[in-house]
């Protein structure tokens, strides 16, 4: 908990312009870290916007484990019932209760589950160079540290304190790997099953669990469609 002089402003607070986090007004660190804190945000946008054009069922799991991970936050904080400590600053905050983070629990889930697919699901393949690898490496890198910063905004920010965070954190990797193995284990060979059913062939719902690289995939097979219709038309013209 913060001390009683913790929380005392000299400045008014300011929130950003298109949400409701608030930073002492003047305050450029402040600023930059609650943009920073709106991460989650970003991220939920990114997969609704991803599941639309793409409708892959690993990404749907991957919602489905951000969902599940916000559920069991719910949960938790219900159950331990610990106040935020400087409740009077933020009163348009919705929850009261702030044991364990929310933001901290969902950007851990998602950095520490992405590093786990980054080098556990997607597959080598046999003309792996050094920049295949390099490039994993620089993702993961930073993934952990935009983790980090919205986890420090929050304490930066007086939304909660280092326990509330850091068990955020340790809750959220831990759901991560749980949603994970289950997903790997349990889902993954049922996604043939459900991409066949009627209703998914209509949502132009997709399994591509085992293609190695589905990028490079997509864009051989573009070209590759793209050059093979260009070669009909030229002959059309002719």
């Amino acid at each position: 908990m913060a001390a009683v002089g913790e929380c005392s402003s000299s400045v008014p607070l300011k929130s950003v312009s298109f949400s409701h986090v608030e930073y002492p007004a003047g305050d450029f660190t402040g600023h930059l870290l609650a943009i920073a804190s709106l991460g989650p945000v970003f991220i939920l946008v990114g997969f609704v916007t991803l599941i639309v054009f793409k409708r892959e069922l690993h990404t749907i799991s991957f919602l489905g484990g951000l969902l599940v991970n916000e559920g069991v936050n719910w949960l938790l904080k219900n159950i331990i019932q610990e106040p935020r400590p400087c409740a009077e600053l933020h009163p348009s905050v919705y929850s009261k209760y702030a044991m364990p983070s929310s933001h901290s629990q969902f950007m851990w889930f998602f950095s520490v589950y992405s590093f786990l697919f980054l080098y556990f699901r997607m597959h080598q393949t046999n003309n792996a160079r050094f920049l295949d690898l390099l490039w994993r490496h620089v993702l993961s890198l930073c993934l952990l540290t935009v983790a980090f910063l919205v986890s420090y905004s929050r304490i930066y920010l007086l939304y909660h304190t280092w326990s509330q965070v850091l068990y955020g954190g340790v809750a959220g990797s831990i759901m991560a790997v749980v949603w994970f193995v289950f997903t790997q284990e349990i889902l993954t060979p049922l996604f043939p099953r459900i991409a066949a059913w009627p209703l998914s062939e209509f949502f132009l719902i997709r399994d591509t669990s085992l293609i190695p690289n589905i990028l490079w995939f997509e864009y051989t097979v573009t070209r590759a469609e793209a050059r093979n219709r260009q070669r009909k038309l030229g002959t059309k013209l002719q």
